[in-house]
């Protein structure tokens, strides 16, 4: 890659994670000066407690259906991921010496599944194309310019102007990583309309009884369907103290928030047999379960594992449990309700941020020229299983390339 040497451009990069660094990757392969800032020792923090369990990349999914897990962003990020879409991200990597491979789900791993020999080669690569790294630097101000002041380790500020400007600063949840949303009130202070951030991809607030919590907590629920307003979702959940979690509730985490925000709770329905219908599911309860206890009888007849069996029986009337149509309904429906979300530091990612109204089809801010926005920072919210790193890695590509064309402008 050639050196970013010939350019008086020098464009400011704010937040190492991967929209920042895509945007970075971006404008150095076009051989301009890229001054990387981030407020955390090391960059990619967040990044790599992502890939903590196995790096989910991106995602197989066609475009159409890509573009549709961002819910009324779909037409906006179908025509970004036209520009950088999963098969470019996987051609990133495989630049990066990093292959992949779509696992049954159609997820999108690392061969190696770890996070770190794409995060280091990518970080090298920046290094070797001149990128310049400032690290424990936080953006305390901007200013038209663009000027950035930075608050660094030793208290001391610095002011730093810039032909152009990237940020990528993350949205609010897991703040020992970077993410702290500190942001906000900085760009508010320049007109910049944002949105209020809010957990999402989080768990979910339950009453749970103490015996549910005996039979159920900490195990995993597997092979689920989970319905509420019309919008449903599969996958997995998991029982926990404060009350639900896994990937059968993220994609459901906008339409729940709402629920519970307008009426204080909200009633999902579980289907735990979703491979039979509800007609079989019946028949098979129907042949009598003699001496049989409830439990033993929906293991023998339905294979239902142990916290599945407590998860139903939580709430349930003896009339319920004794008569099989009523029992198959709620195998196939069982309700129960949420009470409360997760706190914004508690969940995977979050949602809200700078209203895409306030920015144009290249990102830049409208109301700082020269001002680009990527990544979580925006109101865009997706769930696990690869959408969200791709969005990151998208906005950050489109956010670049709107720097880069900025600066070619002023020059």
């Amino acid at each position: 890659m050639p050196r970013a040497a010939d350019s008086s451009a020098r464009v400011a990069v704010v937040g190492g994670g991967p929209a920042g660094l895509m945007a970075a990757l971006v404008l150095a392969q076009a051989r301009v000066a890229v001054d990387l800032f981030d407020a955390m020792p090391t960059l990619g923090r967040k990044f790599l407690v992502a890939g903590k369990g196995g790096l989910n990349l991106t995602h197989s999914d066609p475009p159409e259906l890509f573009a549709r897990r961002y819910g009324e962003h779909c037409a906006r990020f179908l025509q970004m991921l036209g520009r950088f879409s999963p098969d470019h991200l996987r051609a990133l990597a495989f630049g990066l010496g990093v292959e992949t491979m779509v696992g049954s789900s159609g997820r999108v791993f690392p061969k190696d599944f770890k996070a770190a020999p794409f995060l280091r080669t990518l970080v090298q690569r920046l290094r070797d194309a001149g990128v310049r790294i400032h690290s424990r630097h936080r953006l305390v101000e901007i200013a038209a310019g663009p000027c950035l002041t930075f608050a660094r380790a030793d208290g001391t500020r610095i002011e730093h102007e810039a032909s152009a400007a990237v940020l990528a600063l993350g949205g609010g949840s897991w703040r020992i990583t970077g993410s702290d949303g500190a942001w906000t009130a900085m760009l508010e202070r320049s007109g910049v309309r944002v949105l209020p951030l809010q957990p999402a991809n989080c768990a979910f607030a339950v009453r749970w009884s103490p015996q549910l919590l005996a039979r159920a907590e900490g195990r995993p629920l597997k092979n689920l369907a989970v319905t509420t307003a019309g919008a449903n979702a599969l996958g997995e959940l998991v029982v926990t103290r404060f009350g639900l979690e896994g990937n059968a509730l993220y994609p459901l985490s906008a339409p729940l928030r709402s629920a519970i925000a307008a009426r204080g709770r909200v009633t999902i329905r579980i289907d735990l047999k979703r491979e039979l219908s509800q007609d079989e599911v019946r028949e098979r309860l129907a042949t009598g379960r003699g001496k049989k206890s409830t439990s033993e009888f929906l293991r023998r007849e339905l294979r239902l594992a142990p916290p599945a069996i407590a998860l139903m029986r939580e709430g349930a009337s003896p009339y319920e449990l004794s008569d099989p149509a009523r029992l198959a309904a709620r195998v196939k429906s069982c309700p129960v309700e949420l009470c409360g979300v997760a706190e914004l530091d508690d969940a995977i990612s979050s949602a809200g941020g700078v209203s895409f109204d306030a920015v144009d089809d290249h990102l830049m801010l409208r109301a700082l020229p020269g001002v680009f926005v990527a990544g979580e920072m925006l109101d865009w919210e997706a769930p696990t299983g690869g959408y969200l790193l791709q969005g990151a890695f998208t906005t950050g590509f489109v956010a670049g390339h709107g720097a880069l064309e900025f600066v070619k402008l002023k020059c």
